[in-house]
C-alpha cells in the first residue's frame, strides 16, 4: 500500500503543470527597470505613427504662434511682460517642486524668496535710505556670482561625464550627470531670478532718488559731485570721507564704479542713469574675465523663455491634443 501511494504521488507531481515564476520589480536593477518601461512605452505607441506626426505638427504650430505673441507683447508692453514672466518663473518651479517632492530645492527657494522679499521691501521705501542701493546691489551681485559658479560647475560636470572621466574616479555616470544637471539648473534659475529682481529694484530706487525716470524727464537736477545711482556724494581725493573708484561715461557723467557696474551688469541697464545715453559696455568691461560675466548675463536672458513660458506652451499643446482625442 505504501508503495502504491508513493507511485500515485509521483504521478501527480509529473502531471502538474509547470509553474512560471513572476518577475518581482523589486529585484530589478535601475537599468533593467528603465528598459522595461521603455519596452512598455514602445508597445503602447506602436502603430500610431500618423497620430504622432499630427501631434508634432500641433506642437510646432503652437510654438511658433506663442513665440510671435510673446515677442509682440514684450515689444509693446515690456513692463507687464517682465512682471508676468517673473511671476511665472517664481511660481512654476514651486508647483513642480511640491509635486515631485524636491525638498532641497524648495528649502533654497524659500530662503531666496525671504531674503529677496526683504531687499525688495527696502528698495521700495520712501524716503530711500542712503545705504539701500549698496545693499541691493551687493545682494544681487552675490546671487549673480554664485549662479555663475554653479552654472560653470554644472557644465563642467556634464562634460566630465560625457567624456568618461568619471570612470577614473569610480563615480557612476548617473550620479555625476545628475549632479551636473542639478548644479546647472540651480545656477541658471537663480541667475535669471536675481537679474529680474535687480532690474525691478533698480527702477524703484532710481525713480525714488529722482535722477532717473523710466519715461519722461528726471525730477531732480544732477550735480557734478553726486552719483545718480545711489544719490550719495562722490568724495574726491583731496576731500575728507571714504574715497571710492569712479567711472565716467561717454556722456561725461561720473558715478561710483560699484554703482554703475551694478546698474549695467546686475540691473540690466544699458543707458546712463541720468541722461539715458547709450552705455558702451565693451569699453566699461575691459577685463576678459568680466566679459564672460556679461555673456553669461545674456544667456540668462535667453533662458527666461524656456523656464517661464515653455511649460505654458506645453500645457496648451496637451489641452489641444486632449480636445482632439490625441493621446
Amino acid at each position: 500500500m505504501a508503495a502504491e501511494a508513493a507511485v500515485r504521488k509521483a504521478a501527480r507531481v509529473q502531471e502538474a503543470p509547470p509553474q512560471h515564476k513572476q518577475i518581482s520589480h523589486t529585484k530589478l536593477s535601475v537599468d533593467d527597470e528603465w528598459n522595461l518601461q521603455q519596452e512598455r512605452m514602445y508597445k503602447m505607441h506602436r502603430g500610431h505613427e500618423s497620430m504622432h506626426v499630427e501631434m508634432i505638427l500641433i506642437f510646432l504650430c503652437t510654438l511658433v504662434i506663442a513665440q510671435i505673441v510673446l515677442v509682440q507683447w514684450k515689444r509693446r508692453h515690456g513692463r507687464s511682460y517682465n512682471l508676468v514672466t517673473l511671476l511665472q518663473m517664481w511660481v512654476v518651479p514651486l508647483y513642480f517642486t511640491i509635486k515631485l517632492y524636491w525638498w532641497r530645492f524648495l528649502s533654497m527657494w524659500g530662503m531666496f524668496s525671504v531674503i529677496t522679499s526683504y531687499i525688495l521691501f527696502k528698495a521700495t521705501r520712501k524716503p530711500l535710505s542712503g545705504r539701500t542701493p549698496r545693499l541691493v546691489y551687493k545682494w544681487f551681485l552675490l546671487i549673480y556670482k554664485l549662479s555663475y559658479a554653479f552654472g560653470v560647475v554644472g557644465y563642467l560636470a556634464i562634460m566630465f561625464t560625457m567624456c568618461g572621466f568619471n570612470l577614473f574616479f569610480r563615480i557612476k555616470a548617473r550620479d555625476s550627470m545628475d549632479f551636473g544637471i542639478v548644479s546647472l539648473f540651480y545656477g541658471l534659475y537663480y541667475g535669471v531670478m536675481g537679474r529680474d529682481f535687480a532690474e525691478i529694484c533698480s527702477d524703484y530706487m532710481a525713480s525714488t532718488i529722482g535722477f532717473y525716470s523710466i519715461s519722461g524727464m528726471p525730477t531732480r537736477s544732477l550735480s557734478d559731485n553726486v552719483c545718480a545711482v545711489c544719490g550719495q556724494i562722490i568724495v574726491q581725493l583731496d576731500e575728507e570721507g571714504l574715497t571710492e573708484n569712479t567711472y565716467q561715461l561717454s556722456c561725461n557723467h561720473v558715478f561710483h564704479e560699484f554703482c554703475i557696474r551694478g546698474w549695467c551688469i546686475v540691473g540690466k541697464k544699458q543707458t546712463c542713469p541720468y541722461c539715458k545715453e547709450k552705455v558702451d559696455l565693451k569699453r566699461m568691461i575691459s577685463n576678459p574675465w568680466e566679459r564672460t560675466h556679461f555673456l553669461y548675463g545674456q544667456i540668462l536672458d535667453w533662458l527666461r523663455y524656456l523656464v517661464a513660458w515653455q511649460p505654458v506652451v506645453i500645457g496648451i499643446v496637451q489641452g489641444i491634443n486632449y480636445s482632439l482625442g490625441l493621446e
